[in-house]
This record gives C-alpha cells, sequence and structure tokens, in this order.
C-alpha cells in the first residue's frame, strides 16, 4: 500500500495543495468549512504528513544524534537515558549509535548522521583527536563530548574527573594495606582507561593488564591472566564495573575468597555493582547526570543565536565501598 501524498488529499478535498498546507501548518488561515473538509480527506485517506522532509526543508531536523563506545554496557544505558530526557524536554528525538570502540564504524555513523541532519552530535569519542569532530563543526554541526574532557574552547564537554576517581580507588586499597594492586584495564588509547591509570598510580606502582575492551569477557581473560602471574596481587582495581565483574567470576569460579584471598574494585556503580555475589566497591559517576547535561548544553549550542561559549563540565567522582574490598590477609 502506498503513502498517500499531500496532492492526493487535495483532490479529495477539492482545493489546492496550498490549501492543505495552510491547514496543516496554519489552520487559522483556512475558513471552517473548508478546514474540516480538508481534515476529513485526511482522515479518509489516512494521510500522514512527512515530518522529516519537512524539517530537513528547513535546514535541520528534530533530531540529535548520541554515539556511544557500547550500547550493551549499562553505564551508556543510563547516560542514554539523561540524554533522552533532556532531548524530550526540548522536543527533539534521540538517534543511538553504538560504535564499538571501532574508528571505521564511528566514522560511518558521523557520517551518516551528518546525512540527517541532526541537530548535533553527542559522543564519546573513541579518537577525540580525529579529524571528523572537527569536519562536523567547520560544517555547523554542534558537538558536545560526553564523558570526554575537551580542552578550553575546542567543544562542549561533560565528563567525570577520572583521574580523581583513579586516586580514590587505588588510594581505599592501599589504606586497607595492599602493596601488590593490579589495573585491569580495556585498550589505554582510551581516554578513561589512561586516566584512571594515571590517578591510580599517584600513590605508587601497579602492574597493568590491558584488555582489548572494557566488557566482562575481558575481565575474565584478565582474572586468568592474574592468576597465572608468579606473584599474583592481593587487590585488583578495574576501569570499569564490567571488568571487575569478569574478574570477581574468575575468582569465585576458582574457589577464591573476595575480599579475603583477594579485594576487586570496579568502576562507574552500575546497578549490577550492588547486585553481583559479592556486592562491588566501586567509584560511582552520576551516569544520568552526564547524560542530561551534555543533551542540555548540545540544544543550547544548536539553539544559539549568536557566538557560542564552550562549556567543560566535570564532576567529581565518589568511592562507594562495598563487600569486595577488605583488607590482605595477613602475612605468615
Amino acid at each position: 500500500m502506498g503513502t498517500t501524498s499531500i496532492r492526493e488529499v487535495a483532490e479529495r478535498a477539492g482545493v489546492s495543495v496550498g490549501t492543505v498546507s495552510n491547514v496543516l501548518n496554519r489552520p487559522d488561515a483556512v475558513a471552517p468549512a473548508t478546514r474540516e473538509r480538508v481534515r476529513r480527506a485526511i482522515d479518509d485517506l489516512g494521510f500522514v504528513r512527512n515530518e522529516s522532509a519537512r524539517h530537513l526543508r528547513a535546514g535541520r531536523s528534530r533530531t540529535l544524534g548520541l554515539v556511544v563506545l557500547d550500547v550493551t554496557n549499562p553505564f551508556f544505558t543510563d547516560v542514554a537515558r539523561g540524554v533522552e530526557d533532556a532531548a524530550n524536554d526540548a522536543g527533539l528525538a534521540v538517534i543511538l549509535c553504538n560504535s564499538d570502540e571501532r574508528r571505521d564504524k564511528e566514522q560511518a555513523y558521523l557520517d551518516l548522521l551528518e546525512e540527517q541532519r541532526v541537530q548535533g552530535v553527542l559522543i564519546t569519542p573513541v579518537d577525540v583527536d580525529g579529524d571528523r569532530l572537527s569536519r562536523l563543526r567547520r560544517r555547523g554541526v554542534p558537538v558536545v563530548l560526553l564523558d570526554r574532557h575537551a580542552g578550553e574552547g575546542d567543544y562542549c564537554s561533560v565528563a567525570v574527573d577520572d583521574v580523581l576517581g583513579g586516586e580514590l580507588a587505588a588510594a581505599h586499597l592501599r589504606d586497607l594495606g595492599h602493596e601488590r594492586i593490579a589495573y585491569v584495564s580495556g585498550p589505554m588509547s582510551l581516554a578513561q582507561c589512561a586516566d584512571r591509570y594515571r590517578g591510580a598510580i599517584a600513590g605508587g606502582e601497579l602492574e597493568i593488564l590491558a584488555g582489548t575492551a572494557l566488557n566482562v569477557a575481558s575481565g575474565r581473560d584478565a582474572g586468568e591472566r592474574l592468576l597465572g602471574l608468579r606473584t599474583p596481587p592481593t587487590a585488583v582495581f578495574c576501569a570499569n564495573d564490567l571488568l571487575a565483574l569478569g574478574v570477581l567470576q574468575v575468582m569465585v569460579a576458582r574457589g577464591l575468597s573476595v575480599p579475603g584471598d583477594i579485594s576487586i574494585v570496579g568502576y562507574d556503580d552500575i546497578e549490577f555493582a550492588a547486585a553481583a555475589a559479592v556486592p562491588l566497591s566501586s567509584v560511582r559517576q552520576p551516569r544520568h547526570l552526564l547524560g542530561r547535561t551534555a543533551a542540555e548544553l548540545l540544544v543550547a549550542e544548536a539553539d544559539a543565536a549568536g557566538p557560542h561559549v564552550h562549556r567543560q563540565v566535570r564532576f567529581s567522582p565518589e568511592l562507594v565501598v562495598r563487600a569486595s574490598s577488605g583488607p590482605p590477609k595477613p602475612a605468615l
């Protein structure tokens, strides 16, 4: 069944296409009897106006683009909800894109979003120094960095102080008495992973076990590698909660006590952290607030009539201590 056109509505109602357009956009400009005849024709034919085409003719769609590293990570699910809430308040929809931490996939989505003429793009970039984001900006598409800090004047950005978060996690473990601490990370090319490590080593060296992704499978792989070390650590700080949950699974499966044999601290404080078999100590980020704030900055930039002053918003993380971290076993 084909789509009914505005011309077909005009023919059914016995009016011009311009009159149908006025009924849709400026109904007060049309006589009541004519207006009613057009509306009956719309109902009879099942006509649905093409809002996308209308907005594209005006230059922009009523959508925002959101590009995240991994949509299966509950951290980004909560962030996306904050973005959606702010977009809904502004009468906008959100196109959610998942880059899988891949530059080629990120590039393809940015091309698509530009073709769709979105009002702006929110992105947790794989490579913040790449030229693609600068090209978007040069073409008049506002860009806000999400979960990334931008240099002064470059972009609007919303992030958490990940260096401080790393310091909080490692200091907690050292205060408990741990000296052999490992850092389980995703790719160190990601700014979050590097910054959290930079904070963690402020109080002393850590062994790095960098993986290929920030997910549970990568955490399980790291857990197996930890147990294969000649001198395993007594504590582990993980770059996110999914990695920490993977490490925890391995330790429990091998019959180790957490935190008796090994302490584990994650990052993000997703809902599953508190619900784990051993409730997970974690560094909490204000996930929903991150998304909402970033979307509000993007809408403000897209709506700005004159020069826009970029803002860099940085929230402070909070350590949440649960059952997965405790003092090391006394030396025999």
